[in-house]
């Protein structure tokens, strides 16, 4: 497997020099590599676990590196973080060809000590029993342990507590559930899903959501024949939960104020059984063409996808039964979908609540009385949630915590249901 592992490291390189998103970029280049599924699968597993463990390989290669100060250049390190995670994590992997096939890599690179130095560090590791660095407290030892920042451990452990802290961490590593919202509007679903068994995708029905199915070996579900009819798109349980929430009703008027990529817009469109009206918004029009495609492939005649700043006011959208916004946020509840983001500058986090409460503001403007108002994010942050949501009922006196919910606001973790980490609030407006 020389080849898929040097093929890691160059696509984990191309990461860290151009900063993008992990998902599309592995999808957008095995999908035009020539690799098979079995090294397809290799390739995958290695980038998305070298990533989701990062901080806990370089502190390793800190914790063993001879010269700690030495800045190893990007290809150098991604060599090592590989070989340490094949031998940390990769059970399947012997250790000596771990070893050796990353000494084989390094030899690649343009300093000749490249490939004794990864030599000695990978069999020093080994020598150690694999054994992690030492720490001298709590919160250095779980953001060793999980490879979650410290200050990340540290607000998760005050905001939610120990218990629900230990949770948080443990599904922020893994492979995310493949959750589909079946298409109600298309066929029968019992021929959707024999559908699916046809192109050997394997699948569980919810047993919260009538039309929320988990599914396996999935590999490239759009390509799949039911895909192409229009028989399901990709949806995250929780979301299709916010969806619920919201509680859509055949012939409202419903705005979706920060929509694409579309899913909750089609989930919506779908629970009217397509009569009424769905209008579908996005700042960005490359990515409202995303909704107008998505909604036509789902044949929803509902939907109109438009441009517009959910943070000014539009005159020209009508009032409606329902509005969603599902809020621009940080994305601490999908990790394990993007492990990059736990690695982001915690300021970059700073301004989000007070973006979140002008785009709430502006869309409690186009709530009918007695109309909902459903405020969602896929963050587990009280700043981004709970506390945008009590800010917005002390200065929006008309607006009250709706009664046709248990709980008004709810986070959910990935714990719970194995889905995202997500949070959901419904408003009435009474006046």
């Amino acid at each position: 497997m020389g080849n898929t592992r040097w093929y890691t490291v160059r696509l984990l390189t191309k990461l860290d020099e151009n900063n993008s998103y992990s998902n599309i970029l592995l999808d957008e280049s095995l999908s035009r590599s020539d690799f098979d599924k079995r090294d397809k699968k290799f390739i995958a597993a290695l980038f998305y676990g070298v990533l989701e463990r990062r901080l806990t390989l370089d502190a390793i290669i800190a914790d063993l590196s001879k010269n700690p100060k030495n800045k190893l250049n990007f290809t150098l390190r991604n060599i090592l973080r590989c070989g340490l995670y094949q031998l940390k994590y990769m059970d399947s992997v012997p250790d000596n060809a771990a070893v050796d096939e990353s000494v084989e890599l390094a030899k690649k690179c343009r300093n000749p000590a490249s490939a004794g130095f990864t030599n000695g560090l990978l069999r020093e590791f080994i020598r150690r029993e694999k054994a992690l660095p030492k720490t001298d407290n709590e919160i250095d030892r779980l953001s060793l342990e999980y490879s979650c920042p410290r200050w990340l451990v540290g607000k998760w452990m005050t905001e939610y507590g120990k218990g629900k802290c230990l949770s948080l961490l443990e599904t922020s590593l893994g492979q995310a559930p493949t959750t589909v919202r079946l298409n109600n509007l298309s066929g029968y679903i019992d021929e959707t899903l024999d559908m699916l068994l046809a192109d050997d995708i394997t699948f569980e029905r919810s047993k919260m959501l009538e039309y929320a199915v988990n599914v396996a070996n999935a590999g490239a579900i759009e390509k799949t024949e039911a895909y192409k009819q229009g028989r399901f798109h990709v949806q995250d349980l929780a979301s299709q939960l916010c969806c619920k929430t919201l509680d859509p009703q055949p012939g409202d008027t419903i705005l979706d104020l920060c929509s694409a990529p579309g899913g909750k817009t089609f989930t919506i469109a779908e629970m009217m059984n397509n009569e009424g009206r769905v209008l579908a918004f996005d700042l960005h029009p490359n990515r409202v063409k995303l909704i107008r495609s998505g909604a036509e492939r789902l044949g929803l005649s509902c939907v109109t996808a438009e441009v517009n700043n959910a943070k000014v006011f539009n005159p020209d959208l009508p009032m409606a039964d329902r509005v969603l916004v599902d809020a621009p946020c940080s994305g601490l509840g999908v990790i394990r979908r993007k492990p990059e983001i736990k690695y982001k500058d915690p300021s970059e986090f700073e301004r989000l609540p007070i973006i979140q409460a002008e785009i709430l503001d502006t869309a409690s403007k186009y709530v009918k009385e007695n109309g909902f108002l459903v405020y969602s994010t896929c963050t587990v942050s009280r700043a981004e949630n709970d506390e945008v949501v009590k800010q917005f009922l002390a200065s929006h006196q008309n607006f009250e915590p709706a009664e046709d919910c248990d709980a008004f606001m709810q986070t959910i973790t990935p714990d719970m249901y194995g889905s995202d980490g997500f949070f959901i609030a419904k408003l009435r407006r009474r006046r």
